[in-house]
């Protein structure tokens, strides 16, 4: 590994060089799902994102605490508690359930969905409604320093003087002017009569008497804030100030704005050093919407039951596809995509085994061969390392494929090979494979149907082999023909006839 690992900060805009707070230890916190409805694919390309900078992390050798909440209180339309009614709460309100119940019912389906794209759980995912008493401590500390203020039970945070006493910090994160932001949000914000600015935003809300979710506090019954609530559950697992706080680009404005905000209204202390923002997924060069039919989600995907796709699609093809762009990058979802991504992840599953069924001769030599694989695999680490860079990483995975299948075919010899260099290849393919990039060889999955499926391979594969033997074209051609149909293909080398699936 010749480089340092380098990430894009979006507090800076730049990329900076990965220094953490404490040697060897990494706090990592990402905004979680709200559990009123299916996980969005969107949001899926976002975590699995973050699954994979947490994996390449701890491959690094440090050992990482990645905070992912529930967002289990729901969300307001604006910041007062009149004709808006939460996501949670309607959707309770609607199917005669108590809102614990939905809460609980989408968090199993998110983690089963994240689970089939083989995410590693977090370290610690909190809850909003478990943490009640810390945002209320949280919305008193930012009253004790005067950057908050209390109207008919409702606390908002006073964001017009937190502008005016700690300049350049709100705005910095999204980018956006102070004085572009109060003409914004001047029309689009409900209640304005009970702020002091249009700009100021609800720390804790009032509940209407109707209102399902709702919570005693010094002010009154009510529940707290959006951006509050990942502020207090970051604050109290990762400390006040703590690495890296990422989550999807949409959540800039406001809420990661807000979130800075509030840390700095309670402890005058920027939360994170490194702020990282994973890009939209587009379905078929568009924005993905329920009103026009641009939509797909991860349950249409596995089983092909939409007009977007021509079959459906395993979770490691998509877990491949996600990886070809780069996180900060916007990907676009295609049939033609997902289809070019199914081949590009059998052909390196394929090289996988190919690879852990090498056996080196004995002898060789530290020959040009020897030398460009090691450079490979130290460019696999260049690109991870220039922000977590999955695309030019797997790009530089086939290059090692290439090498790995003129091994085998023998346009490359082993005699230009260490036998310690192939060993270093099989543990570092491996480990990117599966480690890092969170791959899974779906055949291997299967088991016990995997190997029924190899033996009865191995016989089709001895029974054309004694046909084209007694030159009976006619069964070997069938044998083919009906092997294509089902998208196997047959490939003879020198070591014998081998099977793949197209």
């Amino acid at each position: 590994m010749k480089t340092e690992l380098r990430v894009h900060n979006s507090l800076s805009g730049e990329k900076e060089v990965f220094k953490p707070i404490h040697e060897g230890h990494v706090g990592m916190y990402v905004c979680g799902p709200t559990v009123y409805s299916d996980v969005h694919l969107g949001n899926c390309r976002t975590f699995v994102s973050f699954d994979v900078i947490f994996r390449y992390l701890m491959h690094l050798g440090y050992k990482v605490r990645y905070v992912r909440n529930i967002t289990d209180v729901g969300h307001l339309e604006g910041d007062a508690d009149t004709d808006a009614e939460d996501k949670i709460s309607k959707k309770a309100r609607l199917e005669k359930l108590e809102p614990m119940e939905v809460v609980q019912y989408y968090a199993n389906g998110f983690h089963k969905v994240m689970q089939q794209y083989n995410a590693l759980s977090p370290s610690i995912e909190p809850r909003a409604t478990g943490h009640i008493i810390e945002q209320i401590e949280m919305v008193q500390s930012i009253l004790d320093n005067g950057y908050a203020y209390v109207e008919n039970g409702s606390v908002y945070f006073d964001t017009a003087k937190l502008i005016s006493t700690q300049k350049g910090v709100y705005g910095q994160l999204s980018g956006r002017k102070p004085e572009e932001l109060l003409a914004e949000t001047r029309e689009n914000l409900k209640k304005q009569d009970e702020k002091h600015s249009p700009i100021d935003f609800a720390i804790w809300i009032k509940a209407d008497p109707s209102h399902l979710m709702r919570w005693n506090s010094p002010w009154s019954v009510g529940f707290p804030g959006w951006h509050l609530e990942c502020s207090a559950m970051s604050t109290k697992y990762l400390g006040k100030t703590f690495d890296i706080h990422g989550g999807g680009f949409d959540l800039k404005f406001p809420h990661h704005e807000n979130e800075i905000a509030q840390s700095h209204g309670a402890c005058s202390c920027s939360p994170a050093h490194y702020w990282l923002h994973a890009n939209m997924l587009m379905l078929n060069g568009k924005k993905m919407s329920k009103s026009d039919g641009n939509t797909i989600n991860p349950e249409q995907l596995l089983t092909g039951d939409s007009p977007h796709i021509s079959k459906g699609y395993s979770p490691m093809v998509v877990r491949f596809f996600m990886l070809q762009s780069h996180y900060r990058s916007t990907l676009d979802m295609t049939d033609e995509a997902l289809l070019a991504a199914e081949k590009g992840y059998r052909r390196m599953m394929e090289a996988y085994a190919t690879l852990q069924g090498m056996q080196h001769p004995g002898g060789g030599v530290a020959g040009a061969l020897d030398q460009e694989i090691k450079d490979l695999i130290d460019s696999v680490y260049d690109e991870m390392n220039d922000d977590f860079n999955t695309p030019r990483a797997l790009a530089r995975m086939f290059e090692l494929v290439s090498k790995i299948n003129a091994l085998k075919g023998g346009q490359l010899s082993f005699g230009d090979l260490l036998p310690e260099t192939l060993a270093q290849l099989k543990q570092s393919f491996q480990s990117f494979l599966f480690d890092v990039l969170g791959l899974k060889d779906e055949s291997e999955a299967a088991g016990g149907d995997k190997e029924l499926l190899d033996g009865l391979m191995q016989l089709i594969i001895e029974m054309r082999k004694e046909a084209r033997e007694r030159k009976d074209w006619g069964t070997s051609d069938m044998i083919r023909d009906a092997l294509k149909e089902l998208h196997l293909q047959l490939k003879d080398g020198k070591e014998g006839t081998s099977w793949s699936k197209e």
